[in-house]
């Protein structure tokens, strides 16, 4: 009965992770000519609370249904589910790397910067591929396009990496407290 109550809880938690993502994905904030939100933040606090293929999993289910109910190709919606799902596994990766939940706030900080890097690797390949070989544009406006989406996306990235720590050690004791099979050894 055990196995079966862990199941529950990640299939429990992956889905709220899911729609946490999905909902902060629709508040946004205008900074410096982009466009905030706090929605890699939840992707990455996914990869530090689930490891990384159940966070990947919710990051990648959260942020393809946002693309999805936004009317999105299912292209792009299987692009998002990838990029997403590898910025919380890379976080993931890192924070359990030892086998056990990292405690200290710099290793969920590093965390945090190399998934959120690897979201940004992964957005600008997707946008060189589709200017470049999907619309033909030549190769000095895929640079200036590139460049356009390179400021935003780290300013996003760096609001993810200010963020998901915080929240990260913020909901750790209450989860502890609760004391699901999911918690016992972070």
């Amino acid at each position: 009965m055990k196995a079966k109550s862990s199941k529950i809880y990640d299939v429990v938690f992956v889905g709220v992770l899911a729609a946490m993502v999905y909902v902060v994905t629709l508040f946004r904030f205008p900074l410096l000519g982009s466009k905030v939100h706090f929605a890699n933040a939840v992707c990455l606090l996914g990869g530090m609370l689930l490891g990384p293929t159940l966070g990947g999993l919710a990051a990648g289910l959260g942020s393809a249904l946002y693309d999805a109910f936004a009317g999105y190709d299912f292209i792009n919606v299987m692009i998002t589910f990838v990029s997403k799902f590898a910025m919380a596994w890379v976080c993931g990766k890192m924070m359990f790397a030892s086998g056990k939940r990292h405690l200290r706030f710099d290793r969920t900080a590093l965390s945090a910067v190399a998934g959120a890097l690897t979201y940004v690797a992964l957005y600008m390949l997707k946008t060189y591929i589709y200017n470049r070989f999907v619309y033909g544009y030549p190769l000095d406006a895929v640079g200036v396009t590139m460049m356009s989406k390179f400021i935003p996306s780290l300013i996003n990235a760096g609001a993810a990496v200010v963020a998901a720590p915080i929240f990260y050690h913020a909901v750790k004791p209450a989860l502890m407290k609760a004391g699901g099979p999911m918690w016992k050894n972070i």
